[in-house]
C-alpha cells in the first residue's frame, strides 16, 4: 500500500457510515435496508449477519455519533488542561460548527423525534447520550468556578439544541448565526455573577470583622478609662 492511501472500511464501519449519511438525507424511516446494503455495495444478507435487524442498526450508528462526541470532550480536556473556562467557550465554538453544519440538526434529537415509541432501542442510547452530555457540561461549569454550574449546564444545553432546529426552520442567517456570541455572553454572565456574588461575600466579611475589631478597642478603652478614674 503506498503512503498516504486510503485504509477501505470494512463491511460493518461501512455498512454504519452509508447508513447514517442515509439517515441523515432521507430520515430513518425514509430509507430501508434494501437501498442501505446497495448504496454500502453489499446486499442485505451481509447487512442482516453484522445487524439482526434495521433497529440494531440505527442503535449502532447512534453508538458511532456518540463515539465521536466522546472524542471531542477528550480533545478538550486535552488542549484545555488547566483551563476549564477556556474548554467550555471551545464546547460554544465547536458547537456552533455543529449548528451551521449541513442544517440537518443532531441525529439523536432527529431520531428521538422519529421514533417515538418509548419501547425502541434506540431511545436508551438517545436518553443517555443526551444525560450524558448535560452532566459533562455541568461538571465543566463546575470546574470553571461557575456557582450555578447546573442552571448554566441547562442553559446552554437548551441553547444549542434550540439554535440547531432554528438552523434547520428558518437557515443559517437567522439567530442560529449568533450562537457563538450569545453562549459567550450567558457564560460571562453567570460567571460574572458568580464573582460579584464573591466580592459581596468578602466586603461583608471585610465589614463584619472591621466592626468586631472597632467594639473590641472601644471595649479596651472603656475599661482603661473605668482603671485610671
Amino acid at each position: 500500500m503506498q503512503d498516504g492511501a486510503q485504509v477501505p472500511l470494512r463491511p460493518r464501519e461501512r455498512i454504519i457510515s452509508t447508513a447514517r449519511d442515509l439517515f441523515r438525507k432521507h430520515g430513518i424511516r425514509g430509507i430501508g435496508v434494501d437501498a442501505i446494503a446497495e448504496a454500502a455495495g453489499t446486499n442485505k444478507m451481509t447487512l442482516y449477519r453484522h445487524f439482526g435487524s434495521k433497529d440494531d442498526l440505527i442503535v449502532a450508528c447512534l453508538r458511532d455519533v456518540a463515539r465521536e462526541v466522546d472524542a471531542i470532550w477528550a480533545r478538550f480536556e486535552q488542549e484545555y488542561e488547566d483551563d476549564p473556562l477556556g474548554e467550555l467557550n471551545a464546547w460554544v465554538r465547536v458547537g456552533a460548527e455543529c449548528v451551521v453544519g449541513d442544517g440537518r440538526g443532531c441525529d439523536l434529537a432527529n431520531a428521538a423525534v422519529e421514533l417515538a415509541e418509548s419501547d425502541h432501542p434506540a431511545r436508551h442510547v438517545i436518553e443517555e447520550f443526551k444525560r450524558d452530555q448535560r452532566n459533562r457540561l455541568a461538571d465543566l461549569c463546575r470546574k470553571a468556578g461557575v456557582d450555578k454550574a447546573e442552571l448554566l449546564a441547562d442553559t446552554l444545553s437548551l441553547l444549542l439544541e434550540g439554535a440547531r432546529v432554528s438552523r434547520q426552520s428558518v437557515g443559517a442567517e437567522g439567530p442560529a448565526a449568533r450562537f457563538v456570541a450569545i453562549g459567550e455572553a450567558v457564560i460571562a454572565a453567570f460567571v460574572g455573577e458568580g464573582q460579584a456574588r464573591k466580592r459581596a461575600h468578602l466586603t461583608r466579611t471585610s465589614q463584619r470583622q472591621g466592626k468586631s475589631a472597632v467594639g473590641r478597642v472601644r471595649g479596651r478603652v472603656g475599661r482603661m478609662a473605668v482603671e485610671h478614674a
